[in-house]
């Protein structure tokens, strides 16, 4: 990795914890698999998009209806937990 791109998702990582109000280092938990059964749909907010049998990182189990993801492109964002499934 450059030094470049090591800056790049050093700042990303800061606008994440920013936004979502994020105290400490950001851990992987887990990964899961979007539910390639479930409809594709656009992130808006602090949503993040779906994609049919994508797979994310989980950050944080926030409640019963949400978890706090990041995808491949390292963007964040709250998935329902509706659509998710283990691997």
């Amino acid at each position: 990795m450059t030094l470049k791109e090591c800056k790049k998702e050093e700042k990303a990582d800061r606008e994440f914890q920013k936004k979502f109000k994020f105290e400490g280092s950001i851990n992987v938990l887990t990964q899961m698999m979007v539910d390639p059964a479930a409809t594709e749909k656009r992130g808006g907010g602090k949503n993040l998009p779906l994609r049919r049998g994508e797979i994310l990182d989980v950050i944080q189990f926030t409640n019963r209806e949400q978890i706090l993801c990041r995808n491949s492109q390292r963007r964040y964002g709250y998935v329902p937990r509706a659509v998710m499934l283990h691997l």
